[in-house]
């Protein structure tokens, strides 16, 4: 297939204090095998020299455009506007992260499956992060799986088939109709959620091959959100949104359940150490938007099931709770004030 032939795909990188990165990740997206692109990098009011790195490689190759934020957009609203700045001419879009790259066979290999499979709204492969590849576990021959079934697997915990942003391809018409494509609200789980929106009327394309890298960012809004129990409300947001479409009634009450016991033994293991006030009303006000009664009992009862843990298990519970007062630090930066307002703070307007 030549270049001209190729369907047009559109990449984009939103990016926000990024220099130590971002070439990295453009240079990624110069390397591939397929190149028939666009790509639009977002600079949202860096203070580094993110702007400059990315105003350097645009000079140099027409392919490449910096759209340069007049204002500062909290990081999911970036991302949304980044996403709208796709070409009309596109037939699929992928998201780059600035901090991670792809390897160079990313698009070309993702491209032929979604080419090959019209219902696939989404593509996604193995995906290193770190140094450990998820999404694994498909059987090798399969290169399609319903979107009724991909979900069906990530509710249940069988299995993962996508990942974060930088770890699919999208249809680029999918894109343009969900307006906003992430949910702002949500700094956890925005890109599962939307995934699962897709995924109602579209199948997932699926390539058996390490195609995306990840870099693990433990003190990033999205890290911390998860260390602070986050993901919780949101995958419990999901269940409730999505569940009842791709689960038989059974299995939904079972996950329901599961997911609520689930989220009460964290809320009791964080009650022997957590004292913010902040964190125990972002909890409250999570189980309130859920629809939920928040139990002080049940979070109890948790709290005495991990001390009875410690006198059946110490070791293994003494090294957990070693952990959660080893995340003090990271809990204590300004961006936990962050996450925390978060819901709130967009729920007013």
């Amino acid at each position: 297939m030549t270049t001209s032939s190729q369907p047009l795909v559109s990449v984009v990188t939103p990016a926000y204090n990024e220099e130590e990165h971002l070439a990295e990740c453009i240079e990624s997206v110069l390397a591939q095998t397929y190149q028939n692109w666009d790509y639009t990098i977002v600079n949202n009011c860096s203070k580094d020299k993110t702007l400059e790195i990315a105003l350097k490689y645009a000079a140099k190759d027409p392919r490449i455009r910096v759209h340069d934020n007049e204002q500062f957009f909290e990081m999911l609203a970036n991302h949304n506007l980044a996403l709208r700045q796709i070409s009309p001419a596109s037939k699929y879009c992928k998201v780059v992260l600035a901090d991670d790259w792809i390897f160079p066979d990313c698009l070309e290999k993702m491209v032929a499956v979604a080419e090959a499979y019209p219902s696939a709204g989404i593509v996604s492969s193995y995906q290193l992060h770190g140094q450990q590849v998820r999404s694994t576990g498909l059987p090798y021959s399969q290169r399609l799986v319903s979107g009724r079934e991909t979900c069906r697997n990530f509710l249940l915990e069988t299995l993962v088939l996508f990942g974060t942003q930088n770890s699919v391809l999208y249809r680029s018409n999918l894109v343009r109709n969900r307006n906003p494509f992430y949910d702002v609200t949500d700094v956890c789980c925005a890109d599962f959620e939307a995934c699962f929106a897709l995924l109602k009327t579209s199948d997932l394309g699926f390539v058996h091959q390490v195609l995306t890298f990840s870099r693990p960012r433990p003190q990033s809004i999205g890290a911390i959100s998860w260390d602070m129990g986050a993901s919780f409300g949101s995958l419990l947001g999901i269940l409730l949104a999505y569940g009842k479409e791709c689960l038989s009634r059974d299995e939904f009450r079972a996950r329901l359940d599961l997911q609520l016991s689930q989220y009460y033994r964290f809320l009791g293991r964080r009650l022997l150490i957590e004292r913010d006030p902040a964190f125990w009303s972002y909890h409250k006000r999570t189980f309130e938007r859920l629809g939920f009664n928040y139990s002080r009992a049940r979070v109890t009862m948790a709290a005495v099931g991990q001390l009875w843990g410690s006198v059946l298990d110490p070791k293994s519970t003494l090294a957990s709770i070693g952990r959660l007062f080893s995340l003090r630090k990271i809990r204590n930066l300004e961006m936990r004030k962050v996450v925390f307002g978060f819901r709130k703070r967009h729920n007013r307007g």
